[in-house]
C-alpha cells in the first residue's frame, strides 16, 4: 500500500489539539451515553479499560460482559456475563471494546463490525495482515467507528511531538530513538511465545505506531533479535526504521528489571529536540534553536500534566465519534499501514 508521509501527518494532525488533551476528558456536558459492552478479558489492558468505562459514566452505559476467564478480577464485578452473540444482539447495543487474547481479537472485532457495531480494537489488534486489513477495510465501508487502543496516541507527550513535526518546529526530522521494555515472568514469557514477534509486537508496537503517526510509512524496515533468556522467546529486539531523510530505531526490551523507568521516546531534528522519560511521565525535555509555540530557545525542562486515567482520553473520543461530534482523524488506510509496519518492526 502506498502511503504518503503528508497523509499521516495530516491525519494525526488533524486529532492533536483536542483528542486526549487534558481539557478535551472533561470538557462539557455528553448529550447521551454509548451503550457499549466488553468482549474478552485477556489482555494486558482489560481491566484497566472496563475501569475506565464504568468511571466515565456521563459517556457510557454498560451493559455487559462475553468472553471472560476466570478470575476476571474486581473491575468486572457486577457486569453481566453472557456469549458474544448474545452480547452482540443486546437491544440497543452500539459499542464493544475487544479485550480478548490475540488469536481471538481480529475475528471478534470482525463480528462486531458484520453486527454494524463500533468497535475499540486493543493493539496491536491481529496475528494475520490479510485478516486485519480485511476487517478494517469492512469497518469503513459499513461507516462504523473503529478506534485501535493505542493510548500513546493520546498521551500530552506525544501530541506535543505532532504538534512540533506539524508546525516545523524541529526543522527536518532526522532522529527518533525509543525504547520500551519490562521484566516478564516465567507465566508471561510462556504465554507471549504463542505468538509471532516476541515483544515488539506486543509491547514495541506503540513505539512503532506512534513513529509511523510523527514520520508516516518506512521506505525500509529492519528487525533484529537477540534473545537473553534461553526458552527461544524473542524478549531483546531493534527495528530500525529508514525515511528518506531520517532513521527511527526502537527498542524492545522484556529481559529488564528497569524497562518500565527507562521507557522513552526522543525525536531530533536539524532545528531541536524532544524527549519524554519515562515514556507516559509527561515529563520532557525540549531543546529548540529558537522560541516556538510556548516554549523558549535553548533547553528546559517541560511537566505536561497526565490525565490519572490512562485510557480515558482514547475513550472520551470514541464515546464522541459514535455520537457524531468528530471524526476520528485515522482512516483505514493509516490503521492497516501501521499494523504492517508493526509486523515487520517484529521480524514477521
Amino acid at each position: 500500500m502506498s502511503f504518503s508521509r503528508r497523509h499521516f501527518l495530516g491525519t494525526a494532525a488533524a486529532g492533536w489539539p483536542l483528542a486526549g488533551s487534558v481539557r478535551a476528558v472533561g470538557e462539557g456536558k455528553p448529550s447521551r451515553r454509548v451503550k457499549v459492552g466488553q468482549i474478552g478479558t485477556q489482555h494486558g489492558h482489560a481491566a484497566g479499560k472496563m475501569e475506565a468505562l464504568r468511571r466515565l459514566s456521563g459517556h457510557f452505559e454498560v451493559l455487559g460482559l462475553a468472553g471472560a476467564t476466570e478470575p476476571a478480577g474486581k473491575a468486572f464485578d457486577g457486569v453481566p456475563r453472557m456469549g458474544m452473540e448474545e452480547l452482540l444482539a443486546l437491544p440497543g447495543l452500539e459499542a464493544v471494546v475487544v479485550e480478548t487474547d490475540f488469536p481471538d481479537a481480529c475475528a471478534a472485532a470482525h463480528a462486531a463490525v458484520r453486527a454494524g457495531k463500533h468497535v475499540h480494537l486493543d493493539k496491536p489488534g491481529a496475528l494475520d495482515r490479510k485478516a486485519f486489513a480485511a476487517m478494517r477495510t469492512e469497518a469503513e465501508q459499513r461507516k462504523v467507528v473503529l478506534q485501535m487502543g493505542y493510548m500513546l496516541r493520546y498521551n500530552p507527550a506525544f501530541q506535543l511531538m505532532v504538534r512540533a513535526v506539524t508546525e516545523g518546529w524541529l526543522g527536518k526530522v532526522t532522529e527518533i530513538d525509543a525504547m520500551m521494555g519490562k521484566k516478564l515472568d516465567a507465566a508471561a514469557r510462556r504465554n507471549l511465545m504463542r505468538l509471532p514477534g516476541g515483544g515488539m509486537f506486543e509491547l514495541g508496537c506503540h513505539l512503532v505506531d506512534a513513529v509511523c503517526c510523527l514520520l508516516g510509512k518506512p521506505q525500509e524496515v529492519h528487525a533484529f533479535s537477540k534473545p537473553a533468556g534461553m526458552d527461544g522467546f524473542q524478549d531483546n529486539q531493534l527495528a530500525v526504521l529508514v525515511y528518506p531523510d531520517a532513521v527511527a530505531s526502537v527498542r524492545c526490551n522484556m529481559a529488564d528489571p528497569f524497562g518500565n523507568p527507562r521507557r522513552r521516546f526522543m525525536i531530533a531534528g536539524t532545528e531541536g529536540s524532544l524527549e519524554v522519560m519515562p515514556l507516559e511521565s509527561g515529563r520532557m525535555t525540549v531543546r529548540l534553536t529558537s522560541a516556538r509555540g510556548d516554549y523558549k530557545g535553548g533547553e528546559q525542562q517541560v511537566a505536561l500534566a497526565v490525565p490519572e486515567g490512562r485510557y480515558d482520553a482514547e475513550l472520551v473520543d470514541f464515546a464522541r465519534a459514535i455520537r457524531g461530534e468528530k471524526k476520528l482523524p485515522r482512516d483505514a488506510a493509516f490503521d492497516i499501514a501501521v499494523y504492517e509496519t508493526v509486523l515487520r518492526a517484529a521480524g514477521v
